[in-house]
């Protein structure tokens, strides 16, 4: 199995039904330590994402999908997490120039939007940011990709989710929660959770038939 057009555009569909379903789960998550607009945000983004797939036009492969989206969602969302999603996802889009990706290629575009998250947060693993949920990811699929791309989906979503779940004993070191200090602790990091909603929408989509 490959990441062709049809799996990307699900697993961007699958983004924005979880976004959607989860989204005053993420608003508390955000309103704990945050601004308190996380999900609504996020919410309004994918839905721009749902329309330009909709439209005519488009590109079609892998990559301009997913350029595509990162661009919506750099101009539609707010906050920082527009920007770090949105580059992520361009960054992806980038290197992978073809109609299809096979496991490895797809780990490959994976790092590069890692790199662009740090590169434009500058956080690292324990910051409690969504690179407590991204980075694991990413190394979970990449250590699975020779069992194939249903495989190493769910490896990285397990791995996400449990990257996520790590961040609730973190001090915040990065972003509007490290205003908090010592009291960010004891929550759930609100971009860590919807980074655990991308890749587990990423495994939806790549479900063995």
């Amino acid at each position: 199995m490959e990441l062709d057009a049809a799996r990307t555009e699900a697993w961007l569909r699958a983004a924005a039904a979880a976004v959607t379903a989860r989204e005053a789960e993420l608003t508390a998550l955000d309103t704990a330590i945050g601004d308190g607009d996380h999900g609504s945000n996020l919410r309004r983004g994918f839905t721009a994402v749902l329309t330009g797939l909709d439209g005519d036009g488009a590109d079609r492969s892998p990559g301009g999908l997913l350029a595509a989206a990162g661009r919506t969602l750099i101009s539609t969302v707010g906050g920082a997490s527009g920007p770090l999603y949105g580059s992520a996802l361009r960054a992806a889009g980038r290197a992978l120039p073809g109609s299809s990706a096979g496991p490895g290629e797809v780990a490959a575009a994976l790092g590069e939007a890692l790199a662009a998250v740090r590169a434009l947060g500058g956080a690292q693993s324990g910051d409690k940011t969504i690179v407590d949920a991204f980075e694991p990811a990413v190394a979970a699929f990449g250590a699975a990709a020779g069992q194939g791309l249903p495989a190493a989906a769910r490896a990285a979503a397990g791995a996400a989710e449990q990257g996520a779940r790590a961040t609730v004993p973190l001090v915040a070191r990065k972003g509007r929660a490290s205003y908090l200090g010592p009291r960010s602790a004891g929550h759930l990091d609100p971009g860590a959770a919807s980074t655990a909603l991308l890749f587990g929408a990423l495994a939806e989509a790549c479900r063995e038939p």
